[in-house]
């Protein structure tokens, strides 16, 4: 498996926010959203350390931390993840995995299941045409759904993706402000001008607390 980071910091979004966890960064992904802000791990150039689910797995152990983000790039992309998956759950860590939305995760929920952050790609990222809504259907309370908003226009296909697919009675729904794009005030107006009782706004805490452009974190 192609790892370019492990590291322990606190989630910076998602319903883990503000949790211990291990991070897991692999390398690659297949889409190229406008906004990345990991664009480096998607690089052919990026370096990378070659690990089995085993040695991942003993080194989460080893931290003490009860917690396993696995993040890329794009994870499920990573041919073992489901032995990975099942390795650190044998270890006794919880396991979430943050995805972009254009991967079946059928083949995921299973008794192994870990909690999914689930982007949905809205018009700014680009990428909204490789959006899998067919993994809707599989979300439960525990997982989330993550809408990242630049603008008025992202705000307004936000409440039709809630509306169609009933998302907001699934799972959670968060919004997130692209980082020095769109104004969270204008993001908290425009939520309350609508009625959008049923979501939350979410910043990336990680931003706050360090560099927004630190790796590691």
């Amino acid at each position: 498996m192609k790892v370019v980071e492990k590291f322990i910091s606190i989630n910076g979004e998602g319903q883990k926010a503000g949790a211990l966890a291990v991070f897991i960064r692999f390398k690659g992904c297949n889409i190229s959203c406008s906004y990345c802000d990991t664009a480096w791990a998607n690089e052919d150039i990026c370096e990378y350390e070659e690990m089995s689910p085993g040695e991942i797995a003993d080194y989460v152990k080893s931290t003490g931390i009860k917690l396993a983000t696995l993040t890329g790039g794009e994870p499920l992309l990573q041919p073992e993840i489901p032995e990975l998956i099942e390795a650190l759950k044998d270890a006794g860590v919880e396991v979430e995995i943050e995805t972009n939305g254009s991967v079946d995760i059928g083949p995921f929920c299973n008794e192994n299941r870990p909690i999914f952050t689930m982007d949905y790609k809205l018009p700014s990222s680009g990428c909204e045409q490789y959006m899998l809504t067919e993994n809707f259907r599989l979300l439960t309370g525990a997982d989330t759904v993550k809408m990242v908003c630049a603008d008025v226009g992202d705000m307004e296909r936000v409440k039709e993706i809630i509306e169609e697919y009933d998302l907001a009675g699934r799972c959670e729904v968060l919004l997130s402000p692209v980082f020095g794009k769109m104004d969270p005030a204008r993001m908290v107006e425009y939520m309350a001008e609508n009625k959008m009782n049923d979501v939350r706004m979410q910043l990336q805490m990680h931003k706050v607390i360090w560099n927004p452009d630190e790796k590691g974190v």
